[in-house]
């Protein structure tokens, strides 16, 4: 068990406890430290309170951090694509067929597992099911990905998605041949109203979504893309383009159409990811190479134009 000691100054009395608490102690999140005050770690002279208490000049405030519980999810050697590594992050090139995290009925089988069998220097916050996972990629999708290997960037990398400050670009394959050779996509999604396994363009219940594109190649009945995104709902590039009329290549959920003959799974890859080092600042922006199915796909088209 931590214990950490403050005593409040006059020029920052009359701010809120957790908010207080998470000035002092960059490297812990605020919901971290209200989950702390709740379970009664967190005494203001020497008495439990509220988050949303107003500390005053003087006031003793301890804090007791619980030592991280191990992990409940297993090691699993399973090999992975390392882009870049360094005492903070780590990027990695995410194959097809590789959930990010442990749920039902995959437990074992995962990034999560194989990160953990890697290293035992993963941030803490998402707790023992996700480990240093910052964002996520659909099961069949594959491509860039990064993982914070601290809490301190495990938060700044967070604030970075949630602000739009990183660059997320992909390459797709589409059917048919798109009209506009560039476009923007500005359309909500929102949980499938019918299907609540699926996602779609929707007023209802919805946010806003928002995707760039640019067309790559043109195929005799399909479209090579680069695509950039603005927001990041789930299923988005999968869903857009189904909106479209354009689905994905391979993917299943969101076309009614049956699948190019060899094509297992959506042609969907996260090609470029650009960031801010969280701790050095430094923009950085890290390439996975395209992985062999697509690849293969791609020079298919081309001999069949």
């Amino acid at each position: 068990m931590d214990k950490r000691v403050y005593k409040v100054k006059a020029e920052v009395a009359g701010k809120r406890l957790d908010k207080y608490l998470s000035e002092m102690d960059k490297e812990l999140s605020r919901s971290f430290l209200q989950k702390l005050i709740n379970e009664e770690k967190v005494l203001v002279n020497g008495g439990v309170t509220k988050s949303s208490y107003r500390i005053r000049e003087g006031d003793r405030i301890s804090l007791l951090i619980p030592e991280p519980r191990e992990p409940d999810i297993e090691p699993v050697e399973i090999e992975l694509d390392i882009l870049y590594e360094d005492d903070d992050i780590i990027v990695v090139n995410k194959p097809a067929g590789l959930v990010v995290h442990p749920a039902p009925g995959n437990r074992d089988n995962t990034l999560v597992n194989a990160l953990l069998a890697y290293t035992d220097r993963l941030s803490g916050i998402n707790g023992v099911k996700r480990p240093g996972i910052i964002h996520r990629l659909d099961k069949d999708t594959s491509g860039a990905l990064v993982v914070a290997k601290n809490d301190r960037s495990h938060q700044e990398l967070v604030k970075q998605f949630k602000e739009r400050k990183t660059k997320k670009i992909y390459h797709t394959i589409v059917k048919g041949k798109l009209p506009y050779e560039k476009g923007k996509i500005d359309a909500p999604i929102g949980r499938n109203p019918k299907q609540r396994k699926k996602m779609a363009v929707t007023e209802k219940n919805s946010k806003k979504a928002v995707t760039y594109f640019k067309v790559l190649e043109y195929f005799k009945d399909y479209t090579y893309l680069e695509v950039k995104l603005e927001t990041g709902r789930t299923h988005q590039i999968r869903v857009h383009f189904s909106y479209l009329g354009h689905p994905v290549v391979g993917d299943e959920k969101y076309s009614r159409k049956k699948n190019e003959p060899g094509v297992k799974r959506q042609l969907l890859h996260a090609y470029k990811l650009g960031l801010f080092h969280p701790l050095s600042g430094e923009w950085m922006e890290f390439i996975a190479p395209l992985p062999d199915d697509f690849q293969k796909t791609l020079d298919y088209l081309r001999k069949k134009a």
